[in-house]
């Protein structure tokens, strides 16, 4: 128990120092903290739950300095105790029995985790943990300590919301006006305008879809937005387009995501599990047997940021005419709301190619659409030109958007191509596009790009 009284003096070492001169922010975050403190060595069930009531509480009032301060204790004073561990570790490795494992992880794991558990029963306590890590994830970027306070908490948030935890409800007109709204506000992919464009999107020729958590029923995690046509679409447009003619959904032939968004900023980075989609599409073909192809039409929201670089930093094959493209190229990156020149239209497309399939980063593809895409099993089919030629579009991507398929026989093995053996499986159009880019990003022909494992 000596380790638990290292704990405790510790903690109460930090708090015994006078408040006087000290900011009221700064001292409404030492209460929560105490109150955290008397939280997580309370073992009744029912006081318990009344001082987690009051630590949320506690919490809702910090604001600004305050906030700053309290995750800065957090990550202070609610660490494992080094001592304890390294005498835990050093028994485990002398005796590795179950006994000696069991004490290693009970004080290798950091007081804070206890914390999150504790404050999530309060009542709306996972709703405050969401925009608690929110907060959290601003605050790191000018505080890089509170990382593993961070590393914490998505330590448990990707526990409480994997895949076996959600729901799959269908969102049409009868949904509840306030899930409706939220709709709007949340969209990120293709703005809804108004209460007439949302009407559209949910017309009896498209559907839409949210993932719920039962901690959280009234709040969607994920919106999926699908259209019914006929073909594989090369343009956003069409669908988007307020005063299209609603098809029938028992004639199409192609069911289209054309708008996936997460709606937390507080599981940013949190997977849910794979096959999302895949449940969807299964879904689908479950109501209109019609549909044989399931497919996106996606952006590639990291496309101009990484050409820029890596257009900068590329020494490529030092022919000529591959250093007049590199510049034409160049240019073309700078220029961020200018529409592309028709005659750069393969050049940036082999761009594209290579980023989506050759541009890795920490072990997944660096592209944050295609890490989705890629990680559910999907295949890179095909990527279009003008594709979307609004303001956000041209500045993220030159205008392109890509299609990847979901073949509902091949998405496990798909998954395992990408996750496993870190090779994203594509079309033979996309492939040959890629190595038609090499000359100009790779100084020898054959020679494997740093940025690829």
């Amino acid at each position: 128990m000596k380790s638990a009284r290292a704990f405790i003096d510790r903690i109460v070492g930090s708090f015994a120092a006078t408040n006087i001169g000290r900011a009221p922010a700064q001292r409404r975050a030492d209460r929560l903290a105490r109150a955290l403190r008397t939280l997580i060595s309370e073992r009744g069930e029912a006081s318990g739950a009344a001082l987690a009531r009051r630590a949320a509480a506690l919490y809702r009032g910090l604001y600004g300095p305050g906030r700053t301060h309290f995750f800065k204790v957090l990550a202070r004073d609610f660490s494992p105790e080094r001592e304890a561990v390294l005498e835990a570790a050093q028994a485990y490795y002398r005796d590795p029995s179950v006994a000696n494992l069991a004490s290693l992880q009970r004080v290798a794991e950091p007081p804070r985790q206890e914390v999150f558990r504790r404050m999530n029963m309060a009542p709306g306590g996972t709703a405050m943990l969401l925009e608690l890590r929110r907060a959290l994830l601003e605050e790191s970027r000018e505080h890089p300590e509170l990382a593993a306070v961070d590393h914490d908490l998505t330590h448990l948030l990707g526990s409480w919301f994997n895949r076996g935890f959600l729901e799959l409800r269908r969102i049409d007109w009868s949904t509840p006006a306030a899930i409706l709204e939220k709709l709007i506000a949340y969209e990120a992919v293709h703005e809804i305008h108004g209460f007439a464009d949302l009407k559209r999107r949910l017309e009896r020729d498209r559907r839409c879809f949210a993932f719920f958590h039962p901690a959280l029923p009234d709040e969607p995690l994920i919106f999926v937005e699908v259209a019914f046509v006929n073909e594989l679409p090369s343009h956003v447009a069409p669908i988007l387009a307020p005063e299209s003619a609603v098809g029938d959904p028992r004639r199409a032939r192609c069911a289209v995501f054309y708008s996936i968004t997460s709606c937390q900023q507080g599981l940013k980075g949190i997977s849910f599990g794979n096959f999302l989609i895949k449940q969807v599409a299964a879904d689908l073909h479950a109501e209109l047997p019609n549909l044989k192809v399931f497919a996106t039409l996606s952006p590639v929201p990291g496309l101009r940021a990484w050409a820029k670089k890596a257009l900068k930093g590329a020494v490529g094959s030092g022919e000529a005419g591959v250093q007049a493209l590199r510049e034409g190229l160049l240019a073309a990156a700078a220029d961020d709301h200018g529409v592309p020149s028709p005659a750069m239209k393969e050049p940036i497309e082999a761009l594209a190619a290579w980023y989506l399939t050759r541009e890795w980063i920490g072990g997944h593809g660096a592209d944050p659409v295609a890490r989705f895409h890629l990680g559910n099993g999907a295949r890179l089919e095909r990527i279009n030109w003008a594709a979307d030629t609004s303001g956000k579009g041209l500045a993220q991507s030159f205008g392109l958007m890509v299609n990847y398929v979901y073949d509902l026989g091949d998405v496990e093995r798909n998954h395992e191509e990408y996750m496993n053996r870190r090779r994203v499986v594509a079309s033979g159009t996309v492939e040959r596009l890629a190595k038609s880019v090499e000359p100009l990003l790779v100084e020898k022909p054959g020679r494997t790009p740093t940025s690829v494992p």
